[in-house]
Formats: C-alpha cells, structure tokens, sequence
C-alpha cells in the first residue's frame, strides 16, 4: 500500500490530484462549520451583490451567500456521487464476474443486456430511470449508479476472463473449491485493481451527471444547496451577475479534474510493469 501511494504522489497528476483531493475533503467534511452563514438565509438587502469582505464569492438572486453555499453542497454534490459510483462499481463488478467465470448462456445472455444497456447514452439512460422513479437526489443516485453499470460489467468481466485461465485457479478447480468460493478469493482480488481506476474515473462522469440532473429539475430539488441546482436557479442571471453560475461552475470542473487525475495516476501506479520498473 505505501508502495501505491508512493507512486501515486510521485507523479504530477497523482500529486496534484491528492492535494485537490484534500481540499475537497476538507469541504466535505468540514463545509458546514467552515460556511460563514446558513445556507438557506436570505439576505434581501445584498440580492445579487458581486464579491465582497462580507460575501466572498457574492450572493444570488435571493441574496444567499455563494460560498456558503458552496461549502454546504459539497458534502450533498460529491458524496452523493460517489455513492452512485459505489452502487454501478458493487453491481457491474458482480455482473462481470458472475459471467466471466460461468460462461456459456449465462455470459452470452447477461452480456447482451450489458449491450443493449450501453447502446444508451448514460445520460439519457439515467432521463429514463427517473421518469419511472421520479425527480430526487436519491433517485438520481439510483439512476446514475444503474447507468454505470454495463461499462463496469465489461471491465470486471474482462479481467475475470483472463484470470479464470490461471494456474491458480485450476489447482483451486482440482482442490474442489466451489464456483463461488472461487470467484470470491481468487478472481475478486485479482479484479479490483481495474475496477477501482474504472470507478475512479466514472466519478468524475457521475459528478457531472448529477449536477445535470439537478439542473434539469430532475435531481436534488430546491432549497438544497447543490451545485447543478445552483446554476439553474442562476442561468436567469447569468449575463448581469457571472459570479452566480461561474463559482458552482467552477466547483463542478475543479472536482472532474479531480477524479480525472486520481484515475490516470492511479492506472500508472497499480500497473505491474510500472511497479517493476520503479
């Protein structure tokens, strides 16, 4: 594990991954305290104020403070991806090793599912989900995780079919292990690794996906400070107040970049040939 993150850290988008990563942490974990105001309080006498000592990034069309707000909806906007992430990663990672490892009509039938499901684009494949669900948070949760779960699938199922042929899970085979026994403690582990650099990434996908969501009406609803939320509220004021739709707009990006990083340095350090050759 030190290992890991030693290269990690040693890379440029590792090391600047991992120092945005702790800011947002800190947003996330401490956003509440850190908020110089709530923030659901108006503040009719500075509508739409520009950055100031008293607003630092400005107020919106009811005179909410933006970093506040900001800071609040960290903790809604990335934990609610990342848990979306977790559900698509837990469910395709299933899928893909149930069908790897099986084969035969089990594979064949599951695999042209995961095909008619990734024919649809995530977006509109999560549009559909909530028709069915509903407009809210959680739902959009459950949709954005259910759209992330064919392009997991594929990944884990990849693995599992270069894995199962190993030697080690033959003497496993002649031991009488059952399937399951198998698929748990030899092609499980052996699976992670691509799956976690996958997941990684599709944060990124899932933080954007979500902040669409919202801003279609479709995900958090208002008064929540979500960032996708935030900018519909304020794309009526964008052209006379910038500030309104540019910092939720910047959090939205500065997060996907995020995870973009964490994703690419983390392939490099979890590869055995960069392993072997640092």
């Amino acid at each position: 594990m030190n290992d890991v993150i030693g290269r990690l850290v040693s890379q440029p988008q590792g090391a600047v991954g991992s120092v945005l990563l702790a800011v947002l942490a800190v947003a996330v974990a401490l956003g509440p305290v850190l908020a110089p105001y709530d923030p659901e309080s108006f503040h009719p006498a500075s509508r739409l104020t520009g950055p100031s000592e008293a607003f630092w990034l400005g107020t919106d069309h009811f005179g909410r403070d933006i970093f506040s707000r900001i800071l609040w909806g960290a903790r809604t906007t990335v934990l609610l991806s990342l848990l979306a992430t977790t559900i698509g990663a837990l469910a395709g990672g299933a899928l893909g090793i149930l069908s790897g490892y099986v084969g035969g009509w089990v594979d064949e039938l599951l695999m042209r599912l995961v095909d008619a499901m990734m024919a649809i684009p995530s977006l509109l494949f999560a549009l559909l989900i909530i028709t069915v669900l509903g407009p809210s948070g959680v739902n959009a949760v459950i949709a954005i995780g259910i759209a992330f779960v064919p392009g997991i699938a594929r990944v884990a199922r990849s693995v599992t079919l270069s894995v199962r042929t190993s030697d080690y899970v033959a003497a496993a085979v002649a031991r009488g292990e059952s399937a399951g026994w198998i698929m748990a403690r030899e092609v499980l582990p052996n699976m992670l690794a691509p799956v976690i650099i996958e997941s990684t990434i599709r944060v990124a996908f899932a933080i954007m996906l979500l902040a669409t969501l919202s801003f279609l009406g479709l995900g958090s609803q208002p008064p929540a400070p979500e960032w996708g939320l935030m900018i519909s509220e304020a794309r009526g004021f964008m052209f006379r107040s910038a500030w309104t739709i540019f910092w939720p707009g910047l959090a939205i990006a500065m997060v996907a970049v995020t995870f973009n990083l964490l994703g690419d340095a983390l392939r490099d350090a979890l590869n055995p040939r960069t392993a072997r050759a640092g």
